[in-house]
């Protein structure tokens, strides 16, 4: 058995939205799915031969539609953060892993 001890300060919403990340290691962009976001993070989800560790600093799109882009005068909103977690446990299931990134 595994003691998990919560370190989260926000609460969490779930969110599945698309979202691109970007690792500056690579220079490249790595699509893949939020799964819950807050005031104070993310967790994502992406291809496993996605590059990122612990204590990466990264950055998040979070594209709009056109509708919210229009309202809010951009196509996408792009967080800052570091990288707390990465998580393989689908890497057998689905080909991803998971990554929690909080916001800088």
């Amino acid at each position: 058995m595994e003691a998990v001890i919560e370190m989260r300060k926000q609460p969490r919403t779930q969110l599945s939205w698309p979202v691109s990340i970007w690792v500056p290691a690579v220079s490249r962009f790595f699509n893949g799915r939020s799964e819950n976001i807050s005031k104070s993070g993310v967790f994502i989800n992406v291809p496993m031969a996605t590059p990122v560790r612990e204590g990466q600093i990264v950055e998040i799109n979070f594209p709009r539609t056109a509708e919210l882009a229009k309202q809010k005068g951009q196509f996408a909103r792009i967080k800052t953060g570091m990288v707390v977690r990465v998580d393989r446990r689908n890497v057998v299931k689905d080909g991803s892993i998971g990554v929690g990134v909080a916001f800088g």
